[in-house]
């Protein structure tokens, strides 16, 4: 197992002069060609396939597409794909929804000399990676479009959920492992995935276990079983996002947990989302006891020309007293992840919301924090 590097090696990139992240002071964000020069090694070399899953709403997919961007560098081909059906690359890149085939998407983050890789995408679907499968292995081109004609896939899958898993994750597989099959198929450098949350994912990747009680012995389960080989194998990594509230950092220690417990590679855990930390834990003390200077608040806004009425106070009173709160809640919860043990990074809440300039952004700080 890699070891799990401080959450403050992170926090004091995000934070300068925040010792763990707590006293800080506000900074200039560094641009992305900056960012790329902060960390010439990754945490994660020699891994080819990035696994991304997190509860819904943790912004798992913004997660993995970034890390596709920063993984992109010296001249490198990554696969960005997803497996849920919901086209949300498409969505994350405003661009048309994909097709079940590679296609080219953008370039990637840009290294210190300029040199830029290139980040294609796939859309995965089960009944587009049978006939794949059928044409590649058993070279049933027209004979495998009439059986999905027929609804057959459809019946497979609907009767043994565990078959649409190895489908699923035997494209993932063989865009690792490009083999003379795909003659004239693009090798990458890197895969990432936009998996299942974190509720399915060991279940999604345990295809082997799944298959256990369906088929024994044949080629499906010989697939599965090869597949095992490159998902428990080095080359593999699971990462986890997470934000700092209780439920998601739970779901994200039970994640581990299983994980380990099939043998699967966890990988680093993602901290999305994270809020400024302009204010010291000293500093918020007052206002979450409510103790603030209220005479001097309003001394204050006066100076600066405003009227200030009871109303206005009031309101900044109890703003401040939730932030406080909401401060304490998710430096317990920071806390909680650093117990975890596993390599730990740290994304801001970006106020413009998430654009392409968005995601440059985030995969600069994902490289200058050493995932990529």
């Amino acid at each position: 197992m890699r070891e799990a590097p401080r959450i403050g090696s992170a926090s004091r990139w995000l934070y300068p002069g925040g010792g763990e992240g707590t006293s800080v002071r506000p900074y200039a964000a560094p641009s992305a060609r900056a960012l790329a020069t902060l960390h010439d090694v990754s945490d994660w070399d020699g891994v080819r396939l990035h696994v991304v899953s997190g509860k819904g709403g943790t912004g798992k997919s913004t997660v993995a597409s970034a890390l596709a961007l920063a993984l992109a560098g010296r001249g490198r081909n990554v696969l960005l794909c997803e497996v849920e059906g919901r086209q949300g690359i498409a969505r994350m890149f405003d661009v048309e929804p994909l097709p079940y085939s590679e296609q080219r998407l953008t370039t990637g983050l840009p290294d210190a000399d300029g040199g830029r890789g290139v980040v294609h995408a796939l859309h995965i679907d089960a009944e587009a990676a049978l006939l794949e499968y059928l044409s590649m292995y058993y070279r049933l081109g027209r004979a495998g479009r009439a059986l999905d004609r027929f609804g057959v896939t459809e019946f497979a899958t609907t009767i043994a959920p565990g078959v649409r898993d190895v489908l699923l994750t035997g494209k993932v597989y063989e865009a690792v492992e490009r083999n003379s099959r795909n003659k004239g198929a693009i090798r990458y450098d890197a895969v990432v995935l936009d998996a299942p949350p974190t509720g399915r994912i060991t279940q999604f990747l345990n295809v082997s276990n799944e298959l256990a009680g369906l088929a024994k012995v044949g080629p499906i389960k010989a697939q599965a079983d090869t597949m095992m080989t490159l998902f428990r194998s080095p080359r593999t990594a699971v990462h986890l996002v997470t934000v700092l509230e209780e439920m998601p950092v739970q779901e994200t220690a039970d994640g581990i947990a299983e994980l380990r417990a099939a043998r699967l590679p966890v990988g680093g855990v993602i901290v999305n989302q994270v809020r400024p930390q302009d204010l010291s834990a000293d500093a918020l003390a007052p206002a979450r006891a409510g103790t603030l200077d209220r005479a001097r608040i309003e001394s204050d806004l006066t100076s600066t020309g405003l009227k200030v009425t009871p109303g206005l106070v009031d309101g900044l009173l109890a703003e401040a007293a939730d932030h406080a709160e909401r401060r304490a809640l998710e430096d317990s919860q920071r806390a909680l992840v650093a117990e975890l043990g596993q390599p730990t990074y740290e994304l801001p809440r970006l106020p413009g919301g998430i654009d392409l300039g968005g995601l440059y952004e985030l995969a600069g700080m994902l490289r200058a924090q050493g995932m990529a």
